[in-house]
């Protein structure tokens, strides 16, 4: 059967999957709806955090980012990874403990202010809006191409499918279709590594066959070669680095806080029994994380040689464009790849310098890598049903954060106080229609920029609901005037000097005109600081938060028993 026909059953079977568990699982009242009743495994509450985090980004473009970075791309593993680590240890216990339905709830209930939830409510929406549109251009990208269908149509499916799932069962439908989801993108994250692997090295696991010598009878670590190769062709060493410590380091933190700062991931931890089971729950989400991680950097480099070695063929002068490989002539109908034949000798050739005929996206490896190799047709459908699986899993969980800021936090908490249960999650309902509409608006017709604001999400998290949270935590004196000073002085900094560099004076964007040398990447961690210098001296002018608040404080600090989450 054809790649096309393959991935037509493939994901079709996957999308009647999703659609059967939402059915099984749907929402009955608000507690289903925002967090699966409260009463989720912690093991299957890691897999389904596993695929919140897991999107398109980590599993479409993560590779990619190793593959064209090189070791450069290293803060991004790290980063993210390690958010995972502040997040069991730091917040985790202590959020589930407070017994709340979302970020906005805690910020809000903690700082005894309906204008800190207010914010909190508006940077959850920013945040995650910003992603959703990418997971549904993502959507859309790997339905055109393996599908041969118009990006707008692939976008407007992705849509139907998560609205279904997400509208009818909420929390509780979404926890259990992202443990299938996880199953689905790991596994077609694994296969065609291991395949690879095996073609390249000899090995079976990937994560060996990452540091072994190449099967080819050259003798060379496959590294070695991918050093040599990049030289050769004007690219930096592979194995260099080419950034400053300084900002690897606020790069790496920015990520980290900015993973432990997300509201969508922070609200899974709010669906389990017991406190113990939210720190077990990060703990499962980090082992089934690392799974993929670990996997990124070998297929990453294991793409970069077929790529190269495909297209400036065996002897490196070239390949005929004539007789250039399918995968190549099929992703150029995405717009993902273009050939110029600058000395029209009717050949391709990729260098990092003048030479270089090829534009590639680097968002391509992953879902070429299979074609690239040259493996069946069930892989490259099964790595397509992995992709629409990662974006999936993230849509789903972003859209519920909006959902519930807007049914929860601003009408419940805020706006109206007396509704009933049954037109709140009605609201929640409505608000997350709404919410697909728009980001499938923006994944059909995505801002220029969509690409360069996924670094303003990580900033916006790091510098505002980080300190925020941790602060709300750690420090039962902390008031409102301080949190909410912090809170808005860390997002106006963060997001001036990245609107700036990112979209202002995109020419200014260099080392030599950063901030200590800071990139927009890792400006977070400055604002970060910001935010706490600024909550902290803001505190020791003013009162300190009220006795019963510093009460509740010091119960939540000693993560013992369930605390089941409350509404009011």
């Amino acid at each position: 059967m054809s790649v096309q026909v393959l991935t037509f059953i493939i994901v079709g079977a996957s999308f009647l999957l999703y659609m059967g568990i939402a059915v099984w699982a749907r929402a009955g009242t608000t507690n289903d709806f925002y967090i699966a009743g409260g009463g989720v495994h912690p093991i299957l509450n890691g897999m389904a955090t596993a695929a919140d985090w897991m999107s398109a980004a980590s599993f479409i473009s993560m590779a990619g980012l190793v593959s064209f970075m090189g070791y450069d791309g290293a803060v991004y593993l790290m980063g993210w990874t390690g958010g995972y680590v502040l997040l069991a240890l730091l917040l985790a216990p202590y959020l589930r403990k407070f017994g709340k339905f979302t970020v906005p709830d805690f910020i809000g209930d903690r700082y005894y202010s309906q204008t800190a939830r207010t914010v909190a409510v508006i940077c959850a929406i920013f945040v995650c809006f910003t992603y959703v549109i990418g997971q549904m251009r993502g959507v859309g990208v790997v339905f055109s191409r393996f599908l041969e269908i118009e990006l707008w149509l692939g976008v407007v499916i992705g849509m139907g499918v998560v609205f279904f799932y997400t509208v009818l069962g909420g929390m509780k439908g979404i926890t259990y279709t992202q443990v299938a989801q996880f199953c689905v993108m790991i596994f077609a994250y694994i296969v065609p590594a291991v395949f690879i692997s095996i073609m390249l090295t000899g090995h079976v696991l990937p994560q060996t066959g990452f540091g072994a010598t190449l099967s080819d009878g050259s003798g060379m670590f496959l590294l070695e070669k991918l050093d040599m190769l990049s030289t050769d062709l004007g690219f930096n060493e592979y194995t260099s680095n080419t950034k400053s410590y300084l900002d690897i380091f606020c790069i790496t933190f920015a990520l980290m806080v900015g993973t432990a700062g997300l509201p969508h991931v922070i609200v899974r931890f709010f669906t389990v029994p017991k406190v113990s089971d939210a720190r077990k729950s990060a703990g499962w989400a980090l082992a089934f994380i690392a799974i993929l991680y670990t996997t990124a950097p070998a297929l990453a480099s294991f793409a970069r040689v077929n790529m190269i070695e495909t297209i400036n063929g065996p002897d490196g002068t070239g390949m005929s464009y004539a007789e250039a490989p399918s995968w190549i002539k099929n992703w150029e109908k995405t717009n993902l790849i273009s050939h110029d034949d600058k000395n029209g000798d009717g050949k391709m050739f990729y260098s990092g310098d003048e030479r270089n005929e090829m534009t590639i996206d680097r968002d391509i490896m992953v879902l070429a890598n299979p074609e690239i190799a040259n493996l069946p047709a069930w892989v490259i459908a099964l790595v397509a049903a992995g992709g629409v699986a990662a974006a999936l899993s993230t849509s789903a969980g972003l859209l519920l954060v909006i959902s519930t800021s807007v049914s929860h936090d601003l009408l419940k908490r805020n706006l109206m106080p007396n509704i009933s249960d049954k037109k709140e999650l009605l609201s929640a309902r409505i608000a997350a229609g709404v919410a697909i509409l728009i980001a499938g608006y923006f994944g059909i017709n995505p801002p220029d920029f969509v690409a360069a604001i996924v670094a303003f999400a990580f900033g916006l998290a790091a510098s505002s609901f980080f300190p925020v949270i941790i602060m709300g935590i750690f420090s039962k004196r902390m008031n409102d005037k301080g949190a909410i000073s912090g809170m808005i002085t860390g997002i106006v900094f963060t997001a001036a000097y990245i609107i700036y560099f990112k979209f202002v004076s995109p020419e200014m964007n260099q080392p030599d005109n950063w901030l200590f040398g800071i990139s927009p990447e890792g400006i977070g961690t400055i604002g970060m600081i910001i935010n706490f210098a600024v909550a902290f001296v803001v505190f020791k002018f003013t009162d300190d938060a009220p006795q019963e608040i510093q009460d509740l404080v010091e119960s939540i600090r000693f993560p013992k028993g369930a605390g089941e989450a409350q509404a009011h």
